[in-house]
């Protein structure tokens, strides 16, 4: 038989292994150095969730509501209807997959991981990374939304919806692109010796390549917002107290809180590429620092919450609705309108009438 006729055989053998359940009690041996005792006592682990677990859970419970409140706020208010904001809502919904990926992640962990099959290993593991991916390039959206509004004219013309759900569109198709490379055959299954020590199934190269785009894509957003400042730096003479601050110090503190949340996770995983379990110990406490960056997820609706008065007011609103504050007010304050302070609502107007680039005061929250 020829080499060829090999390869489809090949194909075929390697997605059988996909409802194998012993597969994965191979790969997490060899990948974390075990031996068949202690992966055994692994396997019969019967104990509960740790403290650190609960904590987690915990976190991302509040994950979950923080961000179905930013949701239900950006969507049930029109004046919340406006591209900035529906992209804060895309990152916000993001975020929530996050909570509820990592969720998910705890309870199918420990000994629970070799009851299932390679296929629901890799669902499992790849809706945290498409959560992930799309929080990056929300983040990248966001920055290309803010250059475009500040360097084009009348950017709330006609074309605005179009580029708006285009921005959003490519988000999540990438991302689901990007989190599937794995289940649909770039993983180490027929090549144990690129395994991942943190993901056994996962191969080392993609780690490598995903890490890689992540750390393109944050320097490119940093390039933009760096653009962004100095524009507007050079075209007002008061540019530090210029409203036109407002969204973009919040859009970067964002930004900050992320890498500063991800940066220890992105080591781990660079390490992973280039280390094994006996030479970096470190890679053993993997889940610590995946914890830690899910925090992230938590973090960014209280950045929108002390940035703009008017998310704090819609917050109260909604929470009011739901019974959850009492507001001490005699009319219900779901119907009471929202008088908005913030500038969003007039420079929407006035860019459309705009013949000269946005440098004033109509980027602030």
């Amino acid at each position: 038989m020829t080499p060829c006729a090999h390869a489809p055989a090949m194909r075929n053998s390697k997605y059988q292994q996909y409802y194998n359940q012993s597969v994965i009690q191979v790969h997490y041996r060899l990948a974390k150095n075990l031996t068949q005792r202690e992966l055994q006592v692994r396997m019969d682990s019967d104990a509960g969730l740790s403290g650190l677990n609960v904590f987690f859970v915990l976190i991302c419970g509040i994950i979950i509501l923080e961000n179905l409140l930013v949701l239900v706020a950006v969507f049930r208010n029109k004046k919340f209807h406006s591209a900035m904001f529906f992209f804060i809502g895309n990152l916000a919904f993001s975020d929530l997959l996050a909570g509820s990926a990592y969720i998910a992640n705890i309870f199918l962990s420990g000994p629970r991981t070799f009851r299932l099959v390679p296929v629901q290993w890799f669902i499992r593991e790849g809706t945290a990374f498409i959560a992930l991916a799309a929080s990056v390039f929300s983040l990248l959206a966001i920055a290309i939304e803010r250059y475009i509004a500040i360097t084009k004219v009348k950017v709330y013309g006609s074309n605005k919806t179009c580029r708006m759900f285009l921005l959003i569109g490519t988000c999540w198709a990438t991302s689901v692109v990007l989190g599937g490379l794995p289940i649909m055959g770039w993983n180490c299954m027929d090549a144990l010796h690129e395994c991942s020590t943190v993901l056994p199934l996962y191969s080392t190269r993609y780690i490598f390549f995903v890490v890689t785009i992540f750390s393109a894509i944050l320097l490119s957003i940093v390039i933009l917002y760096v653009r962004i400042y100095l524009i507007v730096r050079h075209s007002q003479q008061e540019a530090a107290s210029s409203p036109a601050y407002a969204l973009l110090k919040t859009v970067t503190i964002v930004m900050g809180v992320f890498i500063v949340c991800w940066l220890p996770a992105f080591s781990v995983l660079l390490l992973d590429t280039s280390c094994d379990m006996a030479s970096c110990p470190v890679l053993s406490h993997a889940d610590v620092f995946f914890g830690l960056a899910t925090l992230n997820s938590a973090l960014n609706p209280l950045i929108y919450t002390l940035r703009s008065k008017d998310m704090r007011r819609e917050f109260l609103r909604v929470l009011c609705c739901w019974g959850l504050l009492h507001c001490g007010q005699t009319a219900h304050p779901c119907l009471l309108p929202l008088k908005s302070t913030s500038s969003m609502e007039h420079c929407t107007h006035k860019q459309e009438q705009q013949s000269t680039p946005i440098m004033q005061d109509c980027t602030s929250v």
